[in-house]
């Protein structure tokens, strides 16, 4: 359709943008409807309105054909977020329709023909807005409906009414419990209770949902063929329009993966720790074989002397008590450094670095002394931390000894343990580096893994470097690497400097 008569007065619609949209504002049941839905009239103006009028505009001009403006879709869009229903729309659209015939009445320059030209416009525009309207709907109904049916399938969700009993079960609630939802239906919600729960917590979880509260926890929960599953599980009340509680909505996550490698992860714990207690039970066997027979000797001493000399003298006497009293005092100390190790729960202390690295060469020196191992450090600047001095002499001693082990086994003649410490920028650093020719490259990345074991005569656990990187990175915060240099393996300790 040709605009022969409102293409002669187009210029004073475009002169007059801003009164045009006024008249169209003005119109109450067009401010109600963007008071109901939020709608800023500054954004209804500035972003949408004054485009859909040079829209138009460019219409009659011929510029553009009627279904051709992104804006009008765009507005369609932010419309349709804050619901706006179809009937609103067409009060929106024709109070622009007729602000433009009124601002024409205004203006006198209206006649029929022009109504008919801006009817027409009106009429084609929004068959067009209504479509584009109805089509999203129809779009957003049916990925609405496939949104559902993913909810349904992998997200775990009940609801139960106030007294607990099932009205709906997801597809994967189903799944996981291994009830079909039949089974379900009208249920106590206790049918997948497993008895390990302890009622506390069912007491705690009910007290806070009937006072409308939300509660939130990890639930363990019997399967149909009598397993168990895990749920990190939120629970939150649904109301009426009276604020009376009418059911109870639950959506869970299977958590039953991660407590398992917890569990596993705690075993390992337990048997790295009965791992350092045999191992700690040998070294009191090396610390304590010395003294033990100094003791010996002492003893002996007396009755060959008194078989010799026929007598033994006070000074002698006195002398053998003195020596065996010291040793005795040394196996003392002995026994409560290595209780004082194995206290749980020890709060965090002050200690340097030298301290740390002192407390694992006193209990390590029998072997250093024994298998002829050379210690050098280089340090560089003490440094105080906060932590639990034991398990960091744990880690120490640890690698040590793995160090002592790869000495031997590669039957190296000077065997060397080079010790670095030193403080860069807020961490602390701990280098031990041995000269046993380093780790091959093909297992150096698998060392920490648990129960893997380089010894070749199969007497490691596998679990001395699992745990001392565990205790480093989830108790101290910090980092255990290892790398090769030219000489061998070098552990490095990276501790935050609190």
């Amino acid at each position: 359709m040709k605009y022969t008569f409102l293409k002669n007065y187009i210029g004073l619609y475009s002169k007059n943008k801003i009164s045009l949209i006024r008249y169209w504002l003005r119109d109450e049941k067009i401010h109600n409807i963007l008071k109901r839905h939020n709608i800023e009239t500054d954004i209804f103006v500035k972003k949408y309105a004054i485009s859909i009028i040079d829209y138009y505009i460019a219409i009659v001009n011929e510029k553009e054909v009627i279904g051709t403006c992104p804006t009008i879709e765009e507005f369609l869009f932010y419309l349709k977020d804050r619901n706006i229903t179809s009937s609103e729309i067409f009060i929106i659209c024709s109070g622009f329709k007729n602000a433009m015939i009124e601002f024409s009445y205004d203006l006198k320059i209206t006649n029929l023909r022009i109504e008919k030209e801006i009817n027409y416009i009106f009429e084609q525009n929004f068959a067009d807005v209504l479509e584009l309207y109805s089509g999203s709907l129809h779009d957003i109904k049916k990925e609405l409906t496939k949104s559902i049916g993913i909810v349904d399938k992998y997200v775990i969700i009940s609801r139960t009414d106030t007294k607990g009993i099932i009205q709906s079960v997801s597809d994967a609630f189903c799944e996981i419990s291994g009830y079909k939802e039949e089974e379900l239906i009208g249920q106590s919600h206790s049918i997948i209770r497993h008895p390990d729960t302890d009622n506390k917590v069912f007491k705690e979880l009910w007290t806070a949902i009937k006072n409308g509260q939300e509660w939130k926890g990890e639930l363990k929960n019997k399967k149909k063929n009598g397993s168990f599953f895990w749920v990190n599980i939120v629970i939150n009340p649904s109301f009426d329009s009276n604020n009376n509680i009418v059911f109870y909505d639950a959506i869970m996550e299977n958590i039953t993966s991660k407590k398992n490698l917890l569990s596993h992860q705690n075993i390992l714990i337990e048997q790295s720790k009965a791992a350092a207690m045999g191992e700690m039970i040998s070294m009191i066997a090396h610390q304590w074989r010395q003294p033990l027979q100094a003791v010996s000797i002492l003893i002996q001493k007396l009755p060959l002397t008194k078989m010799v000399e026929g007598e033994i003298s006070d000074d002698l006497l006195n002398h053998v008590v003195d020596s065996i009293g010291r040793q005795l005092d040394y196996m003392s100390k002995t026994i409560d450094d290595f209780r004082d190790f194995f206290l749980p729960d020890k709060p965090k202390e002050f200690v340097s670095l030298k301290e740390l690295l002192t407390k694992a060469f006193d209990f390590v020196s029998f072997m250093i002394k024994t298998d002829s191992i050379s210690i050098n450090i280089d340090a560089n600047e003490d440094v105080k931390l906060n932590v639990h001095a034991n398990e960091l002499v744990q880690v120490l001693i640890n690698i040590f000894k793995n160090a002592k082990d790869a000495l031997l086994e590669n039957n190296i003649f000077l065997k060397e343990i080079n010790i670095k410490y030193y403080k860069k920028d807020d961490s602390a650093f701990i280098e031990i580096e041995d000269n046993a020719q380093g780790i091959p490259e093909n297992i150096i990345h698998r060392i920490f893994e648990p129960y893997f074991s380089t010894k070749s005569d199969k007497n490691g656990t596998g679990l001395g470097l699992y745990m001392s990187k565990t205790i480093i990175e989830k108790h101290c915060l910090g980092k255990l690497t290892v790398s090769n240099s030219s000489k061998g393996a070098v552990f490095k300790i990276e501790l935050p400097i609190s």
